[in-house]
């Protein structure tokens, strides 16, 4: 995810929705679908998706949370100032 997306606000939110996605693929293929496919095993395909959805959804609540206490503020410039007096007598 670029740099762009982070600094808009939309990341995160793209990766908690993909890990719940992959999260209830998972869970379908796991528990749902009784098919098989000689030389694949669904369940464990399934188990991996939503061990990955889970762990996604870990690092992007971890990155929205990072995100939200991270607050831009203004910072003033303080400048010097230089005032020309009359000369001395």
């Amino acid at each position: 995810m670029g740099v762009a997306a982070w600094r808009s606000g939309k990341g995160p939110h793209m990766t908690v929705g993909g890990s719940i996605f992959l999260i209830a693929v998972g869970a379908i293929l796991r528990y749902a679908v009784t098919d098989s496919i000689s030389g694949i095993d669904l369940a464990t395909i399934g188990l991996i998706l939503m061990i990955a959805g889970i762990v996604g959804l870990v690092i992007g609540l971890f990155m929205y949370a990072n995100a939200s206490r991270r607050t831009t503020r203004a910072v003033p410039v303080e400048r010097e100032r230089y005032v020309e007096r009359e000369p001395l007598a």
